[in-house]
């Protein structure tokens, strides 16, 4: 349980960070960035269990594996978007 608090934490500044890295407007503004910042560190987390890597991160790389969790959030949202308008 303390380990989701702590990448809900940490996504919350990762979603900051990623809408600065991923070109364009981030979905639902500074809300969006937060809420997409969240669910980018629980993915990053997630996907960091499933190849051994969240045992071993410090809060610096639990910090990295958020901003890459978010960073995919944010591109396929703004793919998903972008097909809709077709």
């Amino acid at each position: 349980m303390g380990q989701i608090i702590v990448w809900l934490i940490v996504g919350l500044i990762a979603g900051g960070i990623a809408s600065l890295i991923v070109p364009g407007r981030t979905p639902g503004g500074a809300i969006g960035a937060l809420i997409v910042g969240i669910l980018g560190g629980i993915l990053g987390g997630f996907l960091g269990d499933l190849i051994g890597l969240s045992d071993n991160l410090s809060w610096i790389g639990s910090l990295i594996v958020a901003i890459i969790g978010a960073v995919i959030i944010l591109y396929a949202l703004r793919a998903t978007k972008a097909n809709s308008r077709m």
